[in-house]
């Protein structure tokens, strides 16, 4: 008796969604892109829920996405929680009245920007991202948010970087960090 032809049931991790581009937007760089995570919308899934994972049960007030993959990912993330979404934006986007904190890039600096009345002091929010590189966006928004007074439970992001050491960064000021996948390199 002869069934139907087995097939392999392979699960994909989120990793397997993400494509690398070679020597963009550098030559030398491996530009992870995570728009063909984003537009799979089982991949999409997979990410909002394994970032999601580690705050079940946790209490949380606001998303914080940082610009520009982190309002997709804080969207999805707010709207599956119920919870509200704040954006930290670079300089000059945000219409209201904000508060602006400057960083170090690799050539240079910027300034990210957030609303003063986006969180009020005492609310628990979650930062969310989709990369981790050398930390810096991270930093200047937790020091926005920690200017508002905001409670900061961690800071998700779905691709680490481990070499560019912003993971250690954050865990050097007492941030927990939640990574879905990591990168050996740039």
């Amino acid at each position: 008796m002869t069934g139907a032809p087995h097939e392999e049931c392979t699960m994909k991790t989120v990793k397997d969604y993400i494509r690398t581009i070679p020597d963009f937007p550098h030559e030398g760089i491996m530009f992870r892109d995570v728009t063909t995570l984003f537009a799979d919308p089982r991949g999409l899934r997979l990410a909002i829920d394994q970032l999601l994972h580690p705050y079940a049960g946790v209490q949380v007030d606001k998303i914080v996405g940082l610009e520009a993959r982190g309002f997709i990912l804080g969207g999805a993330i707010a709207h599956q929680l119920g919870k509200g979404f704040v954006p930290i934006r670079k300089q000059g986007k945000l219409p209201g009245k904000t508060l602006s904190q400057a960083y170090t890039l690799e050539y240079g600096e910027a300034v990210m920007e957030i609303h003063e009345d986006a969180i009020e002091a005492g609310e628990k929010v979650l930062v969310v991202d989709d990369l981790l590189a050398t930390g810096g966006t991270a930093v200047a928004g937790l020091k926005l948010l920690e200017r508002l007074g905001a409670d900061v439970i961690g800071c998700a992001f779905v691709i680490d970087l481990p070499d560019l050491g912003g993971r250690r960064v954050l865990e050097g000021l007492d941030m927990p960090v939640h990574c879905l996948c990591s990168y050996e390199g740039v």
